[in-house]
């Protein structure tokens, strides 16, 4: 393991004529992917170097227009945008994420300095069937970080 890097090798799902997907099939261990939130959290800092440009970080971090978004129908992002492949909250945090499937994702909150990488199984794939418990959750715990 290199200082400054992942503790493991990541994997990238393939098709059979070895093609991966932007979309997904990343396959990495916790403990690197909170690493990389946190790469994330810092503007793309890990480690006293440079991984991200800032100014991609801020571009995510930045979002779409709300309003745009509106018409998706995502019940349980209200307010929310979705930019490079990132859900930006638009909350009072300032808080983005990754999400994947069954649950998994990267919840990145900067004013409550907090990352939450996670994996899952929940037994629906799309996000809506646990956002109703893990977003108040997030919320939960980056307020009782901050107020220490």
């Amino acid at each position: 393991m290199a200082a400054d890097g992942a503790e493991e090798d990541a994997h990238y799902h393939v098709d059979r004529i070895g093609t991966e997907s932007g979309g997904g099939g990343l396959s990495t261990t916790l403990r690197d992917l909170a690493r990389f939130g946190e790469t994330m959290r810092n503007h793309g800092r890990f480690n006293g170097r440079q991984i991200v440009p800032s100014q991609v970080v801020e571009d995510i971090a930045r979002g779409g227009d709300p309003e745009k978004f509106k018409p998706a129908g995502y019940t349980t992002l209200p307010s929310a945008s979705y930019r490079n492949q990132w859900w930006i909250t638009h909350n009072a945090h300032g808080a983005y994420m990754a999400r994947g499937v069954h649950g998994q994702g990267i919840y990145i909150d900067p004013k409550a300095e907090m990352v939450i990488a996670r994996y899952a199984s929940h037994p629906m794939a799309g996000n809506a069937a646990n956002d109703p418990v893990t977003l108040p959750a997030y919320m939960a715990l980056a307020k009782a970080l901050m107020a220490g």
